[in-house]
């Protein structure tokens, strides 16, 4: 076979190809579109995906079915959609943790957040607060940075767990200023808010609303947050930024995937539908009560995001000495 030969059946392939791809894409979706949930029911995620579901329904429709997959860290839920057929209808909500954590924490994850799966949309930010117990002597980020480089390795720090957000963040404030601090891993933020409310530990990092909660209730003092700009649970509470940290912006975030090589017209329905039901007013005012900031990314800014993410996190990862079978 000469080469005009095969470049025309190579091009015809394509053409083939991208027709098929097209006409998928028009007749997409043509069933119930499956959410797969890496978490049991009830926590942040699913209250998000449940929140999200009920207007995309109505955007694309189709049923949307949430399906919990619980188990290692998000681990299982993100194998069954990694071996999902690649065609839009079973995607993956997934946070921080799943998407850029992992890939460090877990030396044989089963997974490669962006071999193996397509970005489809960014539809949160999650951010944090710097929180200290009431005994604590400080008032100001700025004071405790002092008070810490004053007590080095006697100032504790509680986490949710080894590996999670809450205990990565401090790390990276710990680099970000140069303090030394003991970390204290918990089974969970409950048992860390209780000994930081004690004083058994003197400062945390948690999500928003439930650090926003215990401070106004009196219990802990928050002294930043980490996102870029200020919170309007915590109006009153200066960024890290304007603490003086400068360039300290770290926020957790959750989005949708779907299986890699799902086809760029499908990745590109599913993103403006997100992108439409994203710009309801209501559903954005219900997502900032959950503690969840909107902040939508299509397909392809998504994608670089995390490809930007990843490293910083696993900076993060090898400083905190963390690593899971």
């Amino acid at each position: 076979m000469n080469t005009t030969w095969r470049t025309c059946l190579a091009a015809a392939a394509c053409l083939v190809a991208a027709v098929g791809a097209q006409a998928q894409a028009q007749d997409f979706p043509s069933k119930p579109i499956r959410i797969v949930m890496g978490f049991p029911a009830g926590g942040p995620l699913d209250q998000h995906a449940r929140l999200l579901s009920d207007k995309l329904q109505a955007e694309l429709g189709q049923p949307i079915v949430m399906d919990y997959k619980p188990g290692a860290g998000g681990t299982l839920g993100a194998q069954e959609v990694m071996k999902a057929a690649p065609d839009g209808h079973t995607l993956m909500i997934a946070n921080t943790g799943v998407m850029v954590i992992n890939p460090a924490l877990y030396p044989k994850l089963p997974y490669q957040t962006l071999r193996d799966f397509t970005p489809i949309a960014r539809t949160a930010m999650q951010p944090l607060a710097l929180l200290v117990s009431n005994n604590t002597p400080v008032k100001t980020l700025p004071e405790f940075i002092s008070y810490a480089k004053a007590h080095p390795g006697k100032v504790n720090f509680g986490s949710a767990g080894n590996g999670g957000i809450s205990h990565l963040v401090p790390e990276m404030f710990k680099s970000a200023t140069g303090i030394q601090m003991v970390h204290i891993p918990y089974k969970g933020s409950a048992p860390a808010f209780t000994d930081l409310m004690g004083g058994q530990v003197q400062f945390m990092a948690e999500s928003i609303p439930q650090a926003a909660a215990y401070h106004k209730q009196g219990k802990v003092r928050a002294l930043a947050v980490t996102s870029r700009e200020r919170n309007p649970a915590l109006p009153e509470i200066p960024t890290a930024i304007e603490s003086g940290l400068k360039g300290f912006e770290v926020v957790g975030f959750y989005g949708f995937l779907a299986p890699a090589g799902t086809p760029k017209p499908v990745v590109d329905r599913l993103s403006q539908a997100f992108q439409k039901v994203m710009e309801n007013p209501e559903l954005r005012e219900r997502m900032v009560s959950q503690g969840a900031n909107p902040d939508f990314m299509g397909s392809e800014t998504f994608a670089k995001f995390l490809a930007a993410e990843m490293p910083r996190w696993a900076d993060a990862v090898k400083a905190s000495g963390t690593k899971m079978d």
